[in-house]
Protein backbone atom coordinates (compact mmCIF):
# COMPACT_ATOMS: atom_id res chain seq x y z
CA UNK A 1 0.00 0.00 0.00
CA UNK A 2 1.28 3.52 -0.74
CA UNK A 3 2.32 5.79 2.12
CA UNK A 4 0.79 9.19 2.82
CA UNK A 5 3.26 11.80 4.00
CA UNK A 6 2.34 15.50 4.23
CA UNK A 7 -0.77 14.81 2.22
CA UNK A 8 1.35 13.21 -0.52
CA UNK A 9 0.64 9.69 -1.71
CA UNK A 10 3.97 8.03 -2.24
CA UNK A 11 4.46 4.79 -4.20
CA UNK A 12 7.52 2.64 -4.01
CA UNK A 13 9.41 1.83 -7.21
CA UNK A 14 8.38 -1.81 -6.87
CA UNK A 15 4.72 -0.82 -6.53
CA UNK A 16 4.92 1.28 -9.68
CA UNK A 17 6.71 -1.53 -11.50
CA UNK A 18 4.12 -4.10 -10.43
CA UNK A 19 1.32 -1.77 -11.46
CA UNK A 20 2.87 -1.42 -14.89
CA UNK A 21 3.39 -5.17 -15.00
CA UNK A 22 -0.29 -5.83 -14.20
CA UNK A 23 -1.45 -3.22 -16.71
CA UNK A 24 0.71 -4.71 -19.45
CA UNK A 25 -0.43 -8.23 -18.59
CA UNK A 26 -4.10 -7.20 -18.66
CA UNK A 27 -3.71 -5.18 -21.84
CA UNK A 28 -1.57 -7.60 -23.89
CA UNK A 29 -2.99 -11.05 -23.19
CA UNK A 30 -2.46 -12.51 -26.66
CA UNK A 31 0.52 -13.37 -28.79
CA UNK A 32 1.35 -10.77 -31.47
CA UNK A 33 3.06 -10.94 -34.85
CA UNK A 34 5.67 -8.20 -34.96
CA UNK A 35 7.96 -7.09 -37.79
CA UNK A 36 11.44 -6.02 -36.68
CA UNK A 37 15.10 -6.16 -37.67
CA UNK A 38 17.29 -8.58 -35.75
CA UNK A 39 20.18 -6.27 -34.91
CA UNK A 40 21.94 -8.90 -32.77
CA UNK A 41 20.88 -12.46 -31.97
CA UNK A 42 22.96 -12.68 -28.75
CA UNK A 43 22.98 -16.48 -28.57
CA UNK A 44 24.66 -17.86 -25.44
CA UNK A 45 26.05 -21.32 -26.10
CA UNK A 46 26.41 -22.31 -22.43
CA UNK A 47 22.68 -21.92 -21.76
CA UNK A 48 21.34 -22.18 -25.29
CA UNK A 49 19.11 -19.12 -24.76
CA UNK A 50 19.09 -16.02 -27.00
CA UNK A 51 18.48 -12.40 -26.09
CA UNK A 52 17.90 -10.71 -29.45
CA UNK A 53 18.18 -6.95 -29.86
CA UNK A 54 15.27 -5.85 -32.05
CA UNK A 55 15.20 -2.50 -33.82
CA UNK A 56 13.15 -0.60 -36.39
CA UNK A 57 14.88 1.81 -38.73
CA UNK A 58 13.61 4.68 -40.81
CA UNK A 59 15.88 6.34 -43.36
CA UNK A 60 18.79 4.49 -41.81
CA UNK A 61 18.08 5.70 -38.26
CA UNK A 62 16.86 3.59 -35.35
CA UNK A 63 13.38 4.80 -34.36
CA UNK A 64 12.50 1.95 -31.94
CA UNK A 65 14.46 -0.64 -29.98
CA UNK A 66 13.47 -3.42 -27.62
CA UNK A 67 15.11 -6.39 -26.00
CA UNK A 68 13.63 -9.86 -26.31
CA UNK A 69 14.02 -13.42 -25.06
CA UNK A 70 14.16 -16.61 -27.10
CA UNK A 71 14.40 -19.68 -24.94
CA UNK A 72 16.62 -22.60 -25.90
CA UNK A 73 13.87 -25.01 -27.02
CA UNK A 74 12.16 -22.37 -29.17
CA UNK A 75 15.50 -21.26 -30.64
CA UNK A 76 16.43 -24.81 -31.64
CA UNK A 77 13.05 -25.38 -33.29
CA UNK A 78 13.12 -22.05 -35.15
CA UNK A 79 16.75 -22.46 -36.19
CA UNK A 80 15.97 -25.91 -37.64
CA UNK A 81 13.18 -24.35 -39.70
CA UNK A 82 15.59 -21.69 -41.05
CA UNK A 83 18.07 -24.36 -42.07
CA UNK A 84 15.34 -26.37 -43.75
CA UNK A 85 13.66 -23.53 -45.65
CA UNK A 86 16.47 -20.99 -46.16
CA UNK A 87 19.54 -23.20 -45.92
CA UNK A 88 20.80 -20.62 -43.42
CA UNK A 89 20.76 -20.33 -39.62
CA UNK A 90 18.91 -17.61 -37.75
CA UNK A 91 21.39 -14.74 -37.58
CA UNK A 92 22.01 -11.03 -37.19
CA UNK A 93 21.10 -8.37 -39.70
CA UNK A 94 17.83 -9.70 -41.16
CA UNK A 95 14.25 -8.42 -41.03
CA UNK A 96 11.98 -11.01 -39.40
CA UNK A 97 8.32 -11.58 -38.59
CA UNK A 98 8.20 -12.86 -35.03
CA UNK A 99 5.42 -14.04 -32.77
CA UNK A 100 5.85 -12.90 -29.19
CA UNK A 101 4.21 -12.10 -25.92
CA UNK A 102 4.64 -8.57 -24.57
CA UNK A 103 5.77 -8.57 -20.96
CA UNK A 104 7.17 -6.33 -18.29
CA UNK A 105 9.37 -7.39 -15.38
CA UNK A 106 10.01 -5.05 -12.42
CA UNK A 107 13.72 -5.92 -12.53
CA UNK A 108 14.39 -6.35 -16.26
CA UNK A 109 11.86 -3.98 -17.80
CA UNK A 110 9.99 -4.45 -21.10
CA UNK A 111 10.75 -7.43 -23.32
CA UNK A 112 9.26 -9.58 -25.99
CA UNK A 113 9.13 -13.30 -25.32
CA UNK A 114 9.58 -14.79 -28.79
CA UNK A 115 7.82 -18.08 -29.43
CA UNK A 116 8.05 -18.29 -33.24
CA UNK A 117 9.69 -16.67 -36.29
CA UNK A 118 8.34 -17.11 -39.82
CA UNK A 119 11.23 -18.02 -42.18
CA UNK A 120 9.03 -17.58 -45.27
CA UNK A 121 8.61 -13.88 -44.38
CA UNK A 122 12.38 -13.48 -44.58
CA UNK A 123 12.26 -14.86 -48.11
CA UNK A 124 9.53 -12.39 -48.95
CA UNK A 125 11.52 -9.46 -47.59
CA UNK A 126 14.54 -10.51 -49.61
CA UNK A 127 12.43 -10.72 -52.76
CA UNK A 128 10.87 -7.32 -52.07
CA UNK A 129 14.31 -5.69 -51.65
CA UNK A 130 15.51 -7.45 -54.78
CA UNK A 131 12.62 -6.16 -56.90
CA UNK A 132 13.04 -2.62 -55.54
CA UNK A 133 16.76 -2.58 -56.33
CA UNK A 134 16.09 -3.78 -59.88
CA UNK A 135 13.43 -1.11 -60.36
CA UNK A 136 15.76 1.68 -59.22
CA UNK A 137 18.66 0.54 -61.39
CA UNK A 138 16.46 0.23 -64.45
CA UNK A 139 14.89 3.63 -63.79
CA UNK A 140 18.39 5.19 -63.68
CA UNK A 141 19.33 3.46 -66.94
CA UNK A 142 22.40 1.75 -65.47
CA UNK A 143 21.18 -1.85 -65.17
CA UNK A 144 23.18 -3.00 -68.23
CA UNK A 145 26.05 -0.48 -68.01
CA UNK A 146 28.72 -2.93 -66.87
CA UNK A 147 27.52 -5.63 -69.25
CA UNK A 148 27.98 -3.24 -72.18
CA UNK A 149 31.67 -2.62 -71.44
CA UNK A 150 34.21 -4.14 -73.86
CA UNK A 151 35.81 -7.20 -72.32
CA UNK A 152 39.63 -7.52 -72.58
CA UNK A 153 40.95 -9.90 -75.22
CA UNK A 154 43.09 -11.54 -72.52
CA UNK A 155 41.77 -10.95 -68.96
CA UNK A 156 45.20 -11.52 -67.42
CA UNK A 157 45.30 -8.94 -64.57
CA UNK A 158 42.58 -9.54 -61.96
CA UNK A 159 41.52 -7.54 -58.92
CA UNK A 160 39.89 -10.09 -56.61
CA UNK A 161 37.46 -9.12 -53.84
CA UNK A 162 37.18 -12.04 -51.42
CA UNK A 163 38.32 -13.46 -48.09
CA UNK A 164 41.71 -15.14 -48.07
CA UNK A 165 40.33 -18.13 -46.14
CA UNK A 166 37.31 -18.58 -48.42
CA UNK A 167 36.91 -22.11 -49.79
CA UNK A 168 35.46 -20.61 -52.95
CA UNK A 169 38.64 -18.57 -53.47
CA UNK A 170 40.73 -21.69 -52.88
CA UNK A 171 38.74 -23.57 -55.54
CA UNK A 172 39.17 -20.64 -57.94
CA UNK A 173 42.95 -20.53 -57.48
CA UNK A 174 43.25 -24.30 -57.81
CA UNK A 175 41.74 -24.24 -61.32
CA UNK A 176 43.48 -21.03 -62.42
CA UNK A 177 46.94 -22.07 -61.26
CA UNK A 178 46.76 -25.69 -62.43
CA UNK A 179 45.25 -25.20 -65.86
CA UNK A 180 46.93 -27.73 -68.21
CA UNK A 181 47.64 -25.08 -70.87
CA UNK A 182 49.77 -23.10 -68.38
CA UNK A 183 47.97 -19.82 -69.01
CA UNK A 184 49.42 -17.25 -66.63
CA UNK A 185 47.19 -14.91 -64.59
CA UNK A 186 48.16 -12.00 -62.33
CA UNK A 187 45.92 -11.13 -59.39
CA UNK A 188 45.75 -8.83 -56.39
CA UNK A 189 43.51 -9.70 -53.43
CA UNK A 190 41.35 -6.96 -51.89
CA UNK A 191 40.00 -8.55 -48.66
CA UNK A 192 36.38 -7.81 -47.75
CA UNK A 193 33.53 -9.22 -45.72
CA UNK A 194 31.25 -11.23 -47.98
CA UNK A 195 28.18 -11.91 -45.82
CA UNK A 196 25.82 -9.88 -43.67
CA UNK A 197 25.04 -6.16 -43.59
CA UNK A 198 28.69 -5.26 -43.03
CA UNK A 199 29.63 -6.91 -46.30
CA UNK A 200 27.89 -4.13 -48.26
CA UNK A 201 30.16 -1.22 -47.18
CA UNK A 202 33.15 -3.57 -47.12
CA UNK A 203 32.77 -4.58 -50.79
CA UNK A 204 31.88 -1.04 -51.89
CA UNK A 205 35.00 0.29 -50.15
CA UNK A 206 37.24 -2.18 -51.97
CA UNK A 207 35.57 -1.34 -55.30
CA UNK A 208 36.44 2.31 -54.61
CA UNK A 209 40.06 1.34 -53.92
CA UNK A 210 40.28 -0.57 -57.20
CA UNK A 211 38.62 2.29 -59.10
CA UNK A 212 41.59 4.53 -58.22
CA UNK A 213 43.93 2.28 -60.26
CA UNK A 214 41.79 0.62 -62.90
CA UNK A 215 44.64 0.93 -65.42
CA UNK A 216 46.40 -1.85 -63.47
CA UNK A 217 43.59 -4.40 -63.97
CA UNK A 218 41.59 -6.00 -66.77
CA UNK A 219 38.62 -7.07 -64.63
CA UNK A 220 37.31 -7.31 -61.06
CA UNK A 221 36.26 -10.70 -59.66
CA UNK A 222 34.00 -10.98 -56.59
CA UNK A 223 34.47 -14.50 -55.23
CA UNK A 224 32.59 -16.14 -52.36
CA UNK A 225 31.79 -19.66 -51.23
CA UNK A 226 28.31 -21.20 -51.22
CA UNK A 227 25.42 -20.12 -49.06
CA UNK A 228 21.66 -19.84 -48.72
CA UNK A 229 19.27 -17.03 -49.61
CA UNK A 230 19.69 -15.13 -46.34
CA UNK A 231 23.46 -15.11 -46.55
CA UNK A 232 23.23 -13.68 -50.06
CA UNK A 233 20.73 -10.96 -49.20
CA UNK A 234 23.40 -8.24 -49.13
CA UNK A 235 23.98 -8.81 -52.87
CA UNK A 236 20.44 -7.55 -53.53
CA UNK A 237 21.30 -4.24 -51.90
CA UNK A 238 20.74 -1.29 -54.22
CA UNK A 239 23.94 0.58 -53.27
CA UNK A 240 26.17 -2.45 -53.80
CA UNK A 241 24.48 -3.37 -57.08
CA UNK A 242 24.83 0.23 -58.31
CA UNK A 243 28.55 0.30 -57.44
CA UNK A 244 29.01 -2.82 -59.59
CA UNK A 245 26.77 -1.59 -62.43
CA UNK A 246 28.66 1.70 -62.93
CA UNK A 247 32.15 0.29 -62.32
CA UNK A 248 34.51 1.43 -65.14
CA UNK A 249 35.93 -2.04 -65.93
CA UNK A 250 34.10 -5.40 -66.19
CA UNK A 251 33.03 -7.02 -62.90
CA UNK A 252 32.65 -10.80 -62.86
CA UNK A 253 31.11 -12.74 -59.98
CA UNK A 254 31.31 -16.23 -58.57
CA UNK A 255 29.51 -16.18 -55.24
CA UNK A 256 28.62 -19.83 -55.05
CA UNK A 257 24.92 -20.64 -55.31
CA UNK A 258 22.60 -22.17 -57.88
CA UNK A 259 19.24 -20.73 -56.78
CA UNK A 260 17.90 -17.24 -57.41
CA UNK A 261 20.31 -14.82 -59.07
CA UNK A 262 21.04 -11.73 -56.94
CA UNK A 263 20.86 -8.19 -58.30
CA UNK A 264 24.63 -7.76 -58.02
CA UNK A 265 25.08 -10.80 -60.25
CA UNK A 266 22.46 -9.53 -62.70
CA UNK A 267 24.26 -6.22 -63.28
CA UNK A 268 27.77 -7.70 -63.37
CA UNK A 269 29.43 -8.27 -66.76
CA UNK A 270 29.48 -12.04 -66.17
CA UNK A 271 28.00 -14.19 -63.41
CA UNK A 272 29.21 -17.71 -62.72
CA UNK A 273 27.31 -20.01 -60.39
CA UNK A 274 30.49 -21.03 -58.56
CA UNK A 275 34.06 -19.74 -58.25
CA UNK A 276 35.20 -22.83 -60.18
CA UNK A 277 32.89 -21.94 -63.07
CA UNK A 278 34.25 -18.39 -62.98
CA UNK A 279 37.80 -19.75 -63.33
CA UNK A 280 36.64 -21.82 -66.32
CA UNK A 281 35.14 -18.68 -67.89
CA UNK A 282 38.50 -16.87 -67.70
CA UNK A 283 40.41 -19.86 -69.06
CA UNK A 284 37.92 -20.07 -71.92
CA UNK A 285 38.74 -16.45 -72.82
CA UNK A 286 42.39 -17.46 -73.17
CA UNK A 287 41.26 -20.42 -75.30
CA UNK A 288 39.32 -18.14 -77.62
CA UNK A 289 42.50 -16.17 -78.20
CA UNK A 290 44.97 -19.08 -78.30
CA UNK A 291 43.07 -21.42 -80.62
CA UNK A 292 42.93 -19.02 -83.62
CA UNK A 293 46.62 -18.25 -83.09
CA UNK A 294 47.45 -21.97 -83.06
CA UNK A 295 45.33 -22.50 -86.17
CA UNK A 296 47.06 -19.58 -87.93
CA UNK A 297 50.44 -21.06 -87.01
CA UNK A 298 49.42 -24.43 -88.45
CA UNK A 299 48.20 -22.76 -91.65
CA UNK A 300 51.49 -20.87 -92.01
CA UNK A 301 53.48 -24.08 -91.53
CA UNK A 302 51.36 -25.94 -94.07
CA UNK A 303 51.56 -23.07 -96.59
CA UNK A 304 55.35 -22.82 -96.14
CA UNK A 305 55.85 -26.54 -96.67
CA UNK A 306 53.63 -26.45 -99.74
CA UNK A 307 55.55 -23.48 -101.16
CA UNK A 308 58.93 -25.16 -100.63
CA UNK A 309 57.69 -28.40 -102.18
CA UNK A 310 56.34 -26.53 -105.23
CA UNK A 311 59.60 -24.61 -105.72
CA UNK A 312 61.59 -27.81 -105.34
CA UNK A 313 59.53 -29.46 -108.10
CA UNK A 314 60.09 -26.45 -110.39
CA UNK A 315 63.82 -26.59 -109.73
CA UNK A 316 63.88 -30.26 -110.63
CA UNK A 317 61.98 -29.52 -113.83
CA UNK A 318 64.46 -26.79 -114.78
CA UNK A 319 67.35 -29.12 -114.07
CA UNK A 320 65.87 -31.87 -116.23
CA UNK A 321 65.05 -29.44 -119.06
CA UNK A 322 68.79 -28.81 -119.71
CA UNK A 323 69.33 -31.07 -122.81
CA UNK A 324 72.47 -32.60 -124.34
CA UNK A 325 72.45 -29.91 -127.10
CA UNK A 326 72.57 -27.25 -124.43
CA UNK A 327 75.58 -28.96 -122.95
CA UNK A 328 77.24 -29.14 -126.42
CA UNK A 329 76.60 -25.43 -126.97
CA UNK A 330 78.20 -24.69 -123.65
CA UNK A 331 81.22 -26.84 -124.60
CA UNK A 332 81.62 -25.00 -127.97
CA UNK A 333 81.41 -21.65 -126.29
CA UNK A 334 83.94 -22.83 -123.75
CA UNK A 335 86.32 -23.85 -126.62
CA UNK A 336 85.90 -20.46 -128.29
CA UNK A 337 86.58 -18.73 -125.02
CA UNK A 338 89.77 -20.78 -124.55
CA UNK A 339 90.96 -19.95 -128.12
CA UNK A 340 90.32 -16.25 -127.60
CA UNK A 341 92.20 -16.41 -124.32
CA UNK A 342 95.23 -18.00 -126.02
CA UNK A 343 95.18 -15.42 -128.86
CA UNK A 344 94.94 -12.61 -126.39
CA UNK A 345 97.91 -13.93 -124.47
CA UNK A 346 100.03 -14.17 -127.68
CA UNK A 347 98.99 -10.69 -128.78
CA UNK A 348 99.88 -9.25 -125.38
CA UNK A 349 103.29 -10.89 -125.40
CA UNK A 350 104.11 -9.52 -128.91
CA UNK A 351 102.81 -6.08 -128.00
CA UNK A 352 104.97 -5.95 -124.89
CA UNK A 353 108.02 -7.10 -126.97
CA UNK A 354 107.45 -4.33 -129.56
CA UNK A 355 106.99 -1.70 -126.87
CA UNK A 356 110.20 -2.82 -125.22
CA UNK A 357 112.15 -2.45 -128.49
CA UNK A 358 110.76 1.05 -128.97
CA UNK A 359 111.87 1.97 -125.47
CA UNK A 360 115.37 0.67 -126.16
CA UNK A 361 115.62 2.86 -129.31
CA UNK A 362 114.48 5.93 -127.44
CA UNK A 363 117.00 5.19 -124.74
CA UNK A 364 119.85 5.05 -127.31
CA UNK A 365 118.76 8.39 -128.79
CA UNK A 366 118.67 9.97 -125.37
CA UNK A 367 122.14 8.69 -124.65
CA UNK A 368 123.44 10.19 -127.91
CA UNK A 369 121.85 13.57 -127.06
CA UNK A 370 123.34 13.58 -123.60
CA UNK A 371 125.61 16.74 -123.19
CA UNK A 372 128.18 14.68 -121.37
CA UNK A 373 128.76 12.63 -124.49
CA UNK A 374 129.37 15.82 -126.52
CA UNK A 375 131.73 17.20 -123.88
CA UNK A 376 133.58 13.93 -123.94
CA UNK A 377 134.26 14.46 -127.65
CA UNK A 378 135.95 17.85 -127.01
CA UNK A 379 133.01 20.22 -127.08
CA UNK A 380 132.46 22.74 -124.24
CA UNK A 381 129.68 24.93 -122.91
CA UNK A 382 130.22 28.65 -122.27
CA UNK A 383 128.00 30.45 -119.73
CA UNK A 384 127.64 34.05 -118.67
CA UNK A 385 125.80 34.66 -115.46
CA UNK A 386 124.54 31.05 -115.55
CA UNK A 387 123.14 31.30 -119.09
CA UNK A 388 124.65 29.43 -122.04
CA UNK A 389 126.28 31.67 -124.70
CA UNK A 390 125.09 30.84 -128.25
CA UNK A 391 126.05 34.15 -130.11
CA UNK A 392 129.05 36.43 -129.77
CA UNK A 393 126.83 39.52 -129.61
CA UNK A 394 125.76 38.45 -126.18
CA UNK A 395 129.38 38.80 -124.91
CA UNK A 396 130.83 42.15 -123.86
CA UNK A 397 134.28 43.19 -122.81
CA UNK A 398 134.75 42.69 -119.13
CA UNK A 399 132.23 39.80 -118.80
CA UNK A 400 133.18 36.89 -116.65
CA UNK A 401 132.61 33.70 -118.50
CA UNK A 402 132.46 30.07 -117.42
CA UNK A 403 133.59 27.30 -119.74
CA UNK A 404 132.39 23.81 -118.84
CA UNK A 405 134.56 20.96 -120.12
CA UNK A 406 134.06 17.21 -119.92
CA UNK A 407 136.25 17.24 -116.87
CA UNK A 408 136.47 20.54 -115.02
CA UNK A 409 135.53 24.20 -115.59
CA UNK A 410 137.58 27.19 -116.83
CA UNK A 411 136.83 30.76 -115.66
CA UNK A 412 137.98 33.75 -117.73
CA UNK A 413 137.29 37.39 -118.44
CA UNK A 414 136.63 38.93 -121.87
CA UNK A 415 139.25 41.53 -122.80
CA UNK A 416 138.53 41.77 -126.55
Amino acid sequence: MPEVIDNKTIFSLLEVSRSIQKTIADRYRSLYWIKAEMNKLNHYTHSGHCYPELVEKKDGKVVAEMRSILWKADYQRINDQFHKILNEPLRDGITILLQAAISYDPLYGFSLKIVDIDPTFVLGELEREKRESIRKLQAEGIFHTNKNLPFPLLPKRLAIISVETSKGLSDFFKIIQRNPWQYKFEYTLFPALLQGDKSIPSIIRQLANIAEKTEEFDAVAIIRGGGGEVGLSSYNNYQLAKAIAIFPIPVITGIGHSTNETVSEMVAYQNAITPSELADFLIQKFHQFALPVDEAQSRIIRASKSLFEREERLLMQFSQSISWNSKAVLATQQHKLTTLTNHLQLFCRQLLKDRKADLNSIQRLLQLADPKQLLKKGFSITKINGHAVTQDISVKVGDDIETILYEGTVYSKVVK
